[in-house]
């Protein structure tokens, strides 16, 4: 009776120990914010994220959804872009143990999934290796967006019997990916970060027996109110990816000629642009 009385836990989150608080170790969640509009975060992400005392959070991350986090907590950007890390992952990896265990629920927002090209897994095994509390909260990952926004399924019967995410970014050019699985006809190909890469992609696809009439879309800003989109094949992927920048998504497939053309720019256009 002696030892319960002198342990207990406040509500406060507090654990009281011979008389004396002290805080108890924190969490961290990786939280996926979506594609960027903020209406398809989920409840569960809004929850978590109402919760949190510091958001380590990444570039793609809106402020509209940063907003929704109490106004005391901390905002760390970790921002990644081409050739220019704020922080290494390891850094990230770090910074997430150390605030939780310092007793503070920590909110790490990635766009999209965390788990899609998001590094979760990497975090999620440096915090059970610390023996810190962790938890995932999926995320829409942008390509599930970019799909609907267009109208274009990433899976159709008789037209699209799979669909594979792939990433076309590389430490050193373009990735070493299966291009004859890749290759296969009414299969759906998303390429995450392939802007710069897509040339390579397009002619290793061809090259692999994609034929290069195969309609392609790229959305770039997936669900955000700038969203862009351009319909085009596998063979003129190239020459449409180098009109167009910002965080981008590359589909390949047959099922990509049901996207809608309404919002859609003519590649054309786009180019005369680039070049004016």
């Amino acid at each position: 009776m002696a030892q319960s009385r002198d342990r207990s836990k406040r509500a406060d989150g507090l654990v009281v120990l011979g008389g004396k608080p002290r805080v108890r170790p924190g969490a961290v969640w990786l939280v996926g914010a979506g594609p960027g509009d903020p209406e398809l975060l989920t409840i569960k992400a809004l929850k978590a994220l109402q919760r949190a005392d510091v958001v380590v959070h990444d570039g793609l991350v809106s402020d509209e959804i940063l907003d929704l986090a109490p106004e005391g907590a901390r905002r760390i950007s970790v921002a990644k872009r081409k050739s220019r890390h704020t922080y290494a992952q390891d850094e990230i990896n770090r910074m997430l143990v150390a605030f939780a265990q310092d007793g503070l629920n920590v909110v790490r927002l990635k766009g999209g999934d965390p788990f899609i090209f998001g590094r979760g897994g990497e975090e999620l095994e440096a915090c059970r290796e610390a023996g810190v509390e962790c938890h995932v909260v999926p995320g829409v990952t942008a390509a599930l967006a970019a799909g609907a926004s267009a109208g274009a399924p990433l899976t159709h019967r008789g037209s699209a019997q799979a669909v594979t995410f792939v990433t076309g970014h590389a430490a050193h050019g373009e990735p070493d990916l299966d291009w004859e699985s890749l290759a296969r006809s009414n299969h759906t190909v998303v390429i995450y970060m392939g802007l710069s890469t897509a040339p390579a992609i397009a002619a290793r696809l061809m090259a692999a027996g994609r034929d290069g009439a195969t309609p392609a879309l790229i959305v770039v800003n997936a669900s955000r109110a700038d969203e862009r989109r351009v319909k085009t094949t596998l063979g003129g992927l190239g020459e449409a990816a180098s009109a167009l920048s910002g965080p981008a998504l590359l589909i390949v497939g047959e099922a990509m000629a049901l996207a809608a053309e309404g919002e859609a720019e003519a590649v054309e256009a786009l180019l005369k642009g680039a070049t004016a």
